[in-house]
């Protein structure tokens, strides 16, 4: 992976939290080493700190006696690896405590413990002295070669983090807390629509595109839509342009192009000018689809079907509703268990906290952290995973089901991913750089995309009554949306594009008027028109950990399609409740985390193919008779099997079920385990939102 190379020629040390001593046996504690680079070179005496050491116990030792540590024993790198996953984890963890408080809006948060938490985090990912004891110990001779791996990854890690220049680090953390100021202000913005009859409504992010795809009174999608084109403007007034200008300084004093260049480089180890050849290739072979998909719409449903207000309703609006009733929310979380769980999928004794409804406050986009990163000490200890899990739903809207299962499947693949990682550090199994956002997202896509299969909708849809969702709807809804699947593939590539363009301005020409001008223009090129979700309005864009991350799904994309046809052609065309899928995910993809041999030789590895777009274009190109004769004989054997677990599920976690600072259920404490926290669950959505109640 190309990450940022940092001359150690000269450089200062970076104070931090963090490195408690690392013993020997010949010494007490280590607080300083004078060294050369470990490479005999006896004339230099450069002191060498690891910080949070008090210095009244300080020793000094010679470049012989740092040689005779590192070859004496394994014990060192051993004590190395182990203190240094300590105190990451410990960084990690507070950091991670107040990002989910931010974003859930939870009582007593603060943006600036957030943005101190986040800067000590850097700063001790930022660490030079812990670089150069990580390459002595590397190279040692009586080091393993498993312990050596480890700190491979904790040097490839330091490298995307180590910031020399104090001018440079000033900016990152002036960036970081205009995002976090601008962020808390968003979260404090109030939407507003007009319903049909007249009442000015308060709205969150998300009822707004649920409304903007059911509404079935245009003057109330139009109203929806326009509240989300104020997302944008409020952006651009509350210091977003300084922070893509301060960010693009950032990026450039470390050698970069610009800051997508970097983001994209450290998560996956090509630069900027490679995504783009390979999102090019992409937007060159599916412009024609596009093209003869908007001229389709027009004709069947005329020209007004195009505007970006009723683009999703004219797709789906009245599907939507006939779909809502075999999709009740309530029952979301045991769906999702039972569907992993005959797939043979184990969360390793994670505890996953799920907060699954909207609110107001509350961060517009679903989203899995890991407090805890899993991780093998070096006694063999299996450390497991604690991951925060949030999904949008409002559980009367129509619509919110559907959305709210399929956001379950797809965090919950992050989850069962994350959780699974079997590495010697918390490093392969945290979710920043130098981790692949293809390679994450593979996993969460992956699993989603079964929500769209009728092998699984035939057995997982269905009402409260336990009838499956009919055939006829799902013919019509094959019928009336695989001609105009490849505008969801035109919205994917158009976020990076966009993130390029706005990289690649000037920063003279960062005005709020330039901005919206190019957003505008890019939505039109690559959409055909203004979209139904305004790429302002996108909230990867405005977080420093996800903005530049957006072609991280189309690549997912990609490995999902080239993946399900590997697994179709082996499993002869099963992979809905084959509990042989897990375990091959897991040796395939999961266990290395962001370890060797990397995303795009995993993808290859498993299915045999380098990455391409070809299935995907493939899938987007097959005739609606051909997909239709394929999923109703997918549909038929999943009504007469119905779900494979019927009874019990065992996702081997703990599953607490949360609504911002309320615990609702927690699976530990319950008799049936996770079944019950879900029975428990939906009691409570039945009590807070009446209309979920079975009739």
């Amino acid at each position: 992976m190309n990450t940022l190379r940092v001359a150690s020629s000269s450089f200062t040390a970076v104070p931090l939290r963090g490195f408690r001593s690392v013993a020997r046996r010949t010494t007490k504690c280590l607080a300083s080493i004078r060294t050369s680079e470990i490479s005999g070179n006896k004339s230099s005496s450069r002191s060498l700190k690891l910080p949070g050491l008090t210095t009244s116990s300080t020793h000094f030792l010679t470049t012989k006696a740092t040689a005779d540590m590192i070859s004496s024993t394994t014990a060192s790198a051993s004590e190395f690896i182990e203190t240094f996953n300590s105190d990451y984890a410990r960084i990690h963890e507070a950091y991670e405590n107040n990002f989910w408080e931010t974003k859930m809006n939870l009582a007593g948060n603060s943006t600036d413990a957030l943005t101190k938490s986040f800067n000590e985090l850097e700063a001790f990912l930022g660490n030079q002295d812990a670089l150069e004891l990580t390459r002595a110990l590397r190279a040692a001779d009586t080091t393993s070669e498993d312990q050596k791996i480890v700190l491979k990854h904790i040097e490839k890690t330091l490298l995307c983090y180590i910031v020399e220049s104090k001018e440079a680090k000033a900016v990152r953390e002036s960036a970081v807390g205009k995002e976090n100021a601008m962020n808390s202000s968003r979260n404090k913005l109030a939407l507003k629509y007009i319903e049909s009859d007249g009442v000015v409504t308060d709205a969150t992010p998300t009822v707004l595109r649920t409304k903007i795809r059911s509404a079935a009174d245009e003057s109330v999608r139009k109203s929806c839509w326009e509240a989300t084109r104020e997302v944008g403007p409020f952006l651009l007034a509350n210091g977003f342009p300084e922070i893509i200008a301060e960010r693009n300084r950032f990026a450039r004093t470390l050698g970069f192009v610009d800051f997508y260049d970097m983001k994209v480089t450290q998560a996956e180890g090509f630069d900027k000018e490679t995504c783009f050849e390979m999102l090019d290739g992409l937007e060159k072979a599916t412009k024609p689809l596009l093209d003869v998909a908007l001229k389709k719409l027009e004709s069947e449903k005329g020209a007004d079907s195009l505007k970006p207000w009723n683009l999703s309703y004219a797709l789906s609006g009245e599907l939507t509703k006939l779909m809502d009733p075999y999709f009740p929310f309530e029952n979301a979380p045991e769906v999702w268990g039972r569907s992993f769980s005959a797939m043979g999928i184990q969360y390793r004794d994670t505890t996953m906290r799920l907060d699954l409804c909207d609110r107001v406050g509350k961060y517009p986009n679903g989203f899995c952290h890991w407090p805890v990163a899993p991780h093998v000490s070096q006694d063999g200890k299996w450390n497991p995973s604690r991951a925060n899990f949030t999904s949008l739903a409002t559980p009367d809207e129509i619509g919110s089901g559907n959305t709210a299962l399929t956001t379950l499947m797809h965090e919950g693949g992050h989850a069962a991913h994350f959780a699974n990682i079997e590495m010697g550090s918390p490093l392969f199994s945290q979710e920043r750089a130098p981790f692949s956002v293809s390679l994450a997202e593979t996993q969460s896509m992956f699993l989603d995309s079964l929500c769209g299969d009728a092998a699984w909708l035939g057995r997982y849809a269905r009402d409260r009554n336990g009838v499956p969702v009919p055939w006829d709807l799902l013919k019509r809804s094959i019928s009336e949306k695989h001609p105009y699947n490849v505008f969801q593939l035109r919205g994917m590539i158009a976020v990076p594009y966009f993130e390029k363009a706005l990289y690649e301005m000037e920063e003279s020409e960062l005005t709020a008027e330039n901005i919206q001008k190019v957003a505008d223009e890019i939505e039109l090129k690559i959409q055909g028109g203004l979209a139904a979700r305004p790429l302002l309005s996108v909230p990867h864009i405005t977080s420093d950990e996800s903005s530049c991350y957006y072609h991280g799904y189309v690549f997912a994309e990609m490995a999902v399609h080239q993946t399900r046809d590997y697994f179709l052609n082996k499993y002869d065309g099963v992979i809905v409740d084959n509990e042989k899928i897990g375990p091959e995910l897991l040796e395939s993809y999961w266990k290395p985390g962001s370890g060797d041999p990397g995303f795009l030789k995993m993808v290859e590895n498993l299915t045999g193919k380098p990455l391409s777009h070809d299935a995907w274009v493939e899938s987007l190109g097959k005739s609606v008779h051909e997909l239709l004769t394929e999923e109703k004989a997918e549909y038929e054997t999943a009504v007469t099997s119905g779900p494979k677990s019927k009874n019990s599920i065992d996702l081997g976690m703990r599953a607490l079920f949360v609504h911002g600072d309320v615990v609702i259920a927690d699976s530990a404490s319950e008799v049936n385990g996770y079944v019950g926290a879900c029975a428990t669950f939906k009691k409570w959505v039945n009590k807070e939102w009446p209309k979920t109640v079975k009739a």
